[in-house]
């Protein structure tokens, strides 16, 4: 299991990087025998869920309050995508 984050410039936003960071991504844990793949995302970050959820991630549950940001609990949705190709 591996757990990652992406981060795209807003200068960079809406071209497809996310998209093709998380299809490497996906492509090099497949090659390295890792089946799953975990990240938290903000509840409100609409982008990062949907590009997710293109790159077969599926939200499996909400961490409550996993920690301040800037002062205020946050919650997190977790996702996970689970390779169809490693059994």
């Amino acid at each position: 299991m591996v757990e990652h984050s992406v981060y795209v410039d807003p200068a960079a936003r809406g071209r497809g990087v996310a998209s093709a960071l998380l299809e490497a991504l996906v492509a090099s844990a497949e090659q390295a025998g890792i089946w799953t793949i975990q990240s938290g995302i903000f509840p409100e970050n609409t982008a990062s869920l949907a590009v997710h959820q293109r790159a077969g991630f599926r939200a499996i549950g909400t961490r409550e309050r996993i920690g301040r940001h800037h002062g205020v609990w946050r919650d997190v949705v977790l996702v996970e995508r689970r390779s169809a190709v490693i059994d």
